[in-house]
């Protein structure tokens, strides 16, 4: 049974006046990598937060190769830009991982943002469309998340899709008894696209040494957070990490209008790139929730006051602020705290 969840309102005025009293101990906090567009899935959640009257900060988590224009118009949205180190798993292993994924790996840097008490990791296409600040609220010593579903062909691999097993319904196909080949049934199984977690050195090391020592698995961070968290997990309802395929998988165990928090994760589903041509695209529902991520990107409302509003094309601005190093642009600018997250290895 999923534990009970605050609901945290706050007004923007008193979020303010918190925020004004002393340091935020708590954030959200994201992830981006490269010189893709994933900046734009950023932008939207700083947003998306903003709209709905979060009272913390979102930190990113940026790897080198992302881009000064790039990190900029996350500066110009408010967030918190803090460098990370990348991560990798054991050497000569990334074979046996899905390529894509391994960059993910990087992620277990947010365990060593430890002047942050607690924090709610969400991936960079994810939209909050209700405050879930109440997440903060949750006891402390556990790892919450949302079960996944092991329904799409993305798990072909494993026994759970061989034998139509999935944890969103335990009774349709139920585990076979203990054999030689299957074993005992799986343990839950969480999406690691959005959780709350506790950083701490402590974790932060101690996810670094197993992984030193942990073969890659083709969901290779997912995998790894799901094996290291075990004992730990506690599930929490899916409307906060709503995946898109539990519409068309499990929709007895959706309530689309109390979902909170959306994750467009699947196939053709980020709304940046959206064309409406792949599988399961041409759906109402998923029409209707790419239209609300577009609703908050494009409303000028929720651009953070005060600041340039900037794009990659903006060739004046981004040339600017190329010809000097990012730290020493942000300092004369005085808008954000930019630090390079230490080493935990």
């Amino acid at each position: 049974m999923a534990p009970e969840l605050m609901t945290a309102k706050m007004t923007a005025k008193a979020a303010a006046a918190a925020a004004a009293v002393k340091p935020a101990t708590r954030a959200y906090v994201t992830f981006l990598a490269g010189d893709g567009d994933y900046w734009k899935g950023v932008v939207g959640l700083a947003k998306g937060l903003r709209k709905v009257r979060s009272a913390y900060p979102l930190v990113v988590a940026v790897l080198p190769d992302v881009p000064e224009s790039h990190r900029r118009i996350l500066v110009s949205q408010g967030c918190v830009v803090r460098e990370i180190e990348p991560v990798y798993p054991p050497e000569n292993q990334t074979q046996f991982a899905m390529a894509y994924y391994v960059i993910n790996y990087s992620k277990l840097r947010i365990w060593e943002f430890v002047e942050y008490e607690r924090m709610v990791y969400l991936d960079a296409d994810i939209q909050v469309f209700e405050n879930i600040d109440g997440l903060f609220e949750l006891e402390k010593g556990y790892f919450y998340a949302v079960m996944d579903c092991f329904c799409e062909k993305t798990w072909s691999h494993t026994p759970q899709y061989r034998i139509g097993y999935c944890q969103q319904c335990p009774d349709k196909v139920a585990w076979p008894a203990a054999t030689a080949e299957l074993g005992p049934p799986p343990s839950l199984y969480f999406n690691a696209g959005m959780f709350v977690h506790e950083p701490s050195v402590a974790t932060a090391k101690a996810l670094l040494d197993t992984l030193r020592v942990t073969p890659p698995t083709p969901f290779a961070e997912q995998d790894f957070l799901n094996m290291f968290f075990r004992d730990q997990y506690r599930p929490i309802p899916n409307v906060y990490n709503l995946v898109l395929a539990m519409l068309w998988r499990h929709p007895e165990n959706v309530q689309l209008e109390k979902v909170k928090v959306v994750h467009y994760c699947a196939a053709g589903s980020k709304p940046w790139r959206f064309t409406g041509k792949e599988a399961n695209m041409d759906r109402e529902d998923i029409n209707a929730l790419v239209n609300k991520w577009w609703d908050i990107y494009n409303d000028e409302t929720l651009d953070l006051k005060g600041l340039p509003s900037l794009s990659p094309d903006d060739d004046d601005e981004v040339e600017a602020v190329a010809k000097k190093p990012l730290r020493a642009a942000l300092a004369e600018a005085g808008t954000v705290k930019y630090v390079t997250a230490p080493s935990a290895a």
